[in-house]
């Protein structure tokens, strides 16, 4: 597949023009489920994060886009959600190929979530206003809510367009201008949205793409002392250093960060739907999912019985190529994401794990596969049951009580989903409340919406995205005091 983005395939974003990276370094874009090169696109150093950040500073200061009121902003906003759906196509071709999504899931979920977050964030634009406060001596005071300046936004891999949108949305509707640094290994969607932006009528320096390395590229974002805020998704170990690095330039920050959620089966679920929620809650992105459900807790007189038929069930998911609108897993998005699985299952054979199912790679057209895999026996200081496999892994352990399902469930570092089975309404408020965990399901996984704040605590980060908070996260207070004596 060939891939153009306006007048230049893959060049940087800076300005409102396509450019070449300045010294020229090029990078390969590799489609997983082949493992061949699709396109290759510039990989931009400090000197092209320099000149974004300029132009997006510029620009902010200009008022071209600060200065617009936030309906304004809000009816570009719409039409670029509009421009999303008529494009919905050519964007689900253009994730699947880059990042190996089912074809299917990425028309019904990323494509489709992101016009949804434009169309919210457009609204809420409309919103953006402070309040009257009493003061005492016959004063007048109020507050103004406004835009931070220029946003930093570093994106992960496994949900190129969709975290994009949970930033941009809310940092355009805000009055903010953006230096989107995507994934090097995913960053086909990002350059294709700032076409899309531009013809939607957003302004030239607002929205600006340097595509390039962590290292570099993401390295030279947190350190310029041109960008207020930087909102980050990605790993718990690079979300400390960037949070580090951020914080030395006293610049705001957003940190959505890893995840190794439970998803807590009782005794009196309704087993049936429970299956179909464990089992999309592990392997939905092939389980490049922060927050998916791959540690499944179960109560003890029904651990055997789930766990049968999960052995029935996880072989029958389709897995294969992404193109097809019957696959549900397709490929790993590289080959150090599908070694990382690799490792980790047998790390789980060595710590005495039972794999019920999968536990290898599918040898399909040289793509990056690995079977669903479910693992049993495992303590609960194994590793794998402790850290983040992010791949298509579930580990299974049974509990006595309600205490000790929620002990197991807060026991790692991480806190950013959680999922409860039960028809006992009682218990479901109970021990969400207990549950140490940004945002918990019940009776499903997951449901996102853009009116839902997401977010972590504990090693799985803070701030929110989605949500009024979000869009909240994007702008600062100013107060005014009027005498009027």
């Amino acid at each position: 597949m060939t891939t153009t983005f306006e007048n230049g395939p893959g060049r940087l974003f800076i300005g409102g023009q396509w450019r070449e990276a300045a010294d020229g370094a090029r990078a390969d874009v590799i489609d997983p489920s082949t493992g061949q090169v699709v396109t290759t696109v510039a990989e931009a150093g400090v000197a092209d994060v320099d000149a974004a950040v300029r132009a997006a500073r510029e620009t902010f200061d200009s008022g071209t886009w600060s200065g617009l009121s936030g309906r304004e902003r809000g009816r570009i906003l719409n039409r670029v959600a509009q421009l999303i759906r008529e494009n919905a196509d050519e964007i689900a071709a253009i994730e699947s190929r880059d990042v190996g999504k089912p074809i299917t899931l990425a028309h019904a979920v990323d494509v489709t979530n992101t016009a949804n977050d434009y169309e919210y964030y457009a609204s809420l634009a409309w919103t953006l206003d402070g309040s009257a406060r009493d003061v005492p001596n016959n004063r007048l005071a109020y507050t103004r809510r406004g835009p931070i300046g220029v946003v930093g936004a570093i994106t992960p891999f496994n949900f190129p367009l969709i975290l994009a949108g949970t930033k941009i949305a809310p940092a355009l509707a805000a009055g903010n201008t953006v230096v989107h640094k995507p994934a090097e290994e995913t960053p086909l969607s990002a350059l294709y949205m700032a076409g899309l932006l531009k013809e939607a009528g957003v302004p030239d320096g607002v929205y600006n793409v340097v595509t390039g390395t962590g290292p570099v590229a993401g390295e030279a974002l947190l350190r310029n002392p041109g960008v207020d805020k930087i909102a980050f998704t990605g790993s718990t170990a690079t979300g400390r250093h960037a949070a580090s690095v951020a914080g030395e330039g006293l610049k705001q920050v957003t940190m959505e960060l890893g995840g190794n959620a439970a998803h807590v089966v009782f005794e009196d679920a309704d087993i049936e739907k429970a299956i179909g929620a464990i089992i999309g809650g592990f392997v939905f992105n092939t389980g490049q999912f922060c927050m998916g459900g791959p540690r499944l807790l179960v109560a003890r007189p029904v651990y055997e019985t789930v766990l049968g038929i999960l052995a029935d069930a996880v072989p029958g998911v389709p897995i294969g190529d992404p193109r097809q609108p019957e696959t549900v897993i397709g490929p790993m998005a590289g080959e150090r994401h599908l070694k990382k699985v690799e490792e980790y299952v047998e790390l789980a054979r060595k710590e005495g794990g039972r794999v019920v199912c999968g536990g290898e790679r599918l040898d399909l057209d040289g793509g990056y596969y690995y079977k669903p895999t479910v693992i049993a026996d495992l303590t609960n200081d194994s590793r794998v049951v402790q850290e983040e496999v992010f791949g298509p892994v579930l580990t299974v352990q049974p509990f006595d009580s309600e205490d000790e399902a929620v002990e197991l469930a807060n026991s790692t570092p991480y806190g950013l989903a959680s999922g409860i089975q039960t028809t006992n309404l009682t218990r479901a408020h109970r021990v969400a409340d207990r549950l140490q965990a940004g945002i918990v399901w019940v009776n499903e996984w997951p449901m996102l919406d853009p009116a839902v704040p997401f977010g972590g605590v504990k090693a799985s980060g803070f701030g929110r995205e989605y949500g009024p908070e979000a869009l909240e996260s994007y702008t600062k207070v100013k107060s005014v005091v009027v005498s009027l004596g």
